[in-house]
């Protein structure tokens, strides 16, 4: 099992004769194998909201989606399961598949919906139980709640989503109904490596389940990190250098580390790229081809058990002319008008928030314009129709506020 490591510039020529030039840098990463592909065992764990708000078609829609997740686990793979409302408890210890399944099963039926939220206690019990056993596993924990964190804390949650990532356990979270808060669940998964999902109705709880879990299985190489290298010459954005913009759109950072630029990568999936996107500034530079930046990857092989594998390192070239020729890349330019769609939704919310509805209408028609850009239509009438709801005086419920995230993050699955 090796890593494929790609990149490209939006443009791969720079005018001789500019004093800076501007350039978005594309990497795209993925696991690949030239033999047989078998999948790695799985570490998972559901920490579950089970408060009061719960009660009925919810609950019970969840636990099925549980017992139906808990089928597709194979024989090797370990479960655990919390459940928390203003207190956590550990419903199901970590433990093999293999195990008594008819004593899983009970034991996720007998949840009872009550009490208040406290989502930092599910968070820390999760950590604890998934870090039970892990070696050689992909860890991941499934979070769900449908509300505000109202016994608990916030920050308390942030600072756990960053041991869970310490620990390479990835954190995927999961928004249930319209009263959840969709800055901290988005937080959450982004430090942890993992992806937010919304579940509008109780039927959808099990699609979304599957969707995660079948990306799970698609892990191959875990605790990935990119490691980056400037030439003199070249400098990073001061703000906002570096997005993911696939499989999910997240604002990352970089650390500095000696001559390195640093960041988190996490799991690395077989057939699934993680693109990221770089903004740099490259000094006047004369005519020729000259190295900018040099790139490798750092990541572990539960398969094999081999920790601390690195990339050959890759030279990122651009030809600097005297008489400039642009030559545009169409691919970076779909992933700089992903990253804008992202960033034109958030800019909306953030107008919303500050009562400014013109200039919320405004940005959401322009994400609207960029999703229709990049192809996607279903999630273009979703932008433009809350625009258009906005201009008319109505307001955005719940419901659309979390929807427009999802699709500001993600590809909607209608339109793919």
């Amino acid at each position: 099992m090796r890593v494929t490591l790609k990149s490209a510039l939006s443009d791969s020529h720079i005018d001789a004769n500019q004093s800076s030039s501007q350039r978005q840098l594309m990497l795209s990463i993925a696991a690949t194998s030239e033999q047989i592909n078998t999948n790695l065992p799985i570490n998972l764990c559901l920490v579950l909201d089970h408060s009061g708000s719960m009660q009925g078609k919810p609950l019970e829609t969840v636990k099925k989606a549980a017992l139906s997740l808990i089928e597709s686990l194979g024989i090797n793979d370990r479960l655990s399961v919390i459940a928390f409302d203003h207190r956590a408890k550990v419903i199901l210890p970590s433990q093999s598949r293999q195990d008594d399944l008819t004593l899983i099963r009970s034991k996720i039926q007998q949840l009872q919906a009550g009490g208040g939220t406290a989502m930092d206690e599910g968070i820390k019990l999760g950590i604890q139980e998934s870090s039970t056993g892990s070696k050689g596993y992909v860890s991941h924990i499934f979070l769900l709640t449908d509300g505000e964190n109202e016994h608990g804390n916030n920050q308390r949650c942030l600072k756990l989503a960053a041991v869970a990532a310490e620990y390479g356990i990835t954190l995927n979270t999961f928004g249930f109904g319209d009263h959840w808060n969709q800055d901290i669940l988005e937080k959450i998964a982004d430090i942890a490596g993992g992806s937010l999902s919304y579940i509008e109705r109780p039927e959808q709880a099990l699609i979304e389940f599957t969707r995660l879990f079948n990306r799970l299985q698609s892990v191959r190489l875990t605790n990935a990190f990119l490691q980056l290298e400037l030439d003199a010459r070249t400098h990073l954005a001061e703000l906002k250098p570096i997005a993911q913009v696939a499989p999910e759109t997240i604002e990352m950072s970089l650390q500095k580390e000696g001559n390195f630029y640093i960041t988190r990568l996490g799991d690395l999936m077989i057939d699934e790229e993680k693109i990221l996107l770089l903004n740099l500034y490259i000094d006047q530079i004369p005519p020729g081809t000259h190295t900018i930046a040099k790139v490798k990857i750092r990541y572990d092989d539960p398969a094999s058990g081999q920790k601390g594998l690195e990339t050959a390192t890759v030279s990122l070239n651009i030809t600097s002319q005297a008489l400039y020729q642009s030559q545009l890349n169409d691919q970076v330019h779909k992933s700089i008008l992903t990253l804008a769609k992202y960033r034109q939704t958030q800019i909306a919310e953030e107008k919303l928030k500050q009562g400014d509805r013109a200039a919320a209408a405004t940005m959401l028609q322009t994400a609207a314009k960029t999703a229709l850009q990049l192809g996607e239509k279903n999630a273009a009438t979703v932008l433009q129709t809350n625009a258009t709801r906005l201009q008319v005086g109505e307001e955005l419920s719940e419901g659309d506020l979390k929807k427009t995230r999802i699709i500001a993050k993600t590809r909607l699955q209608t339109d793919e």
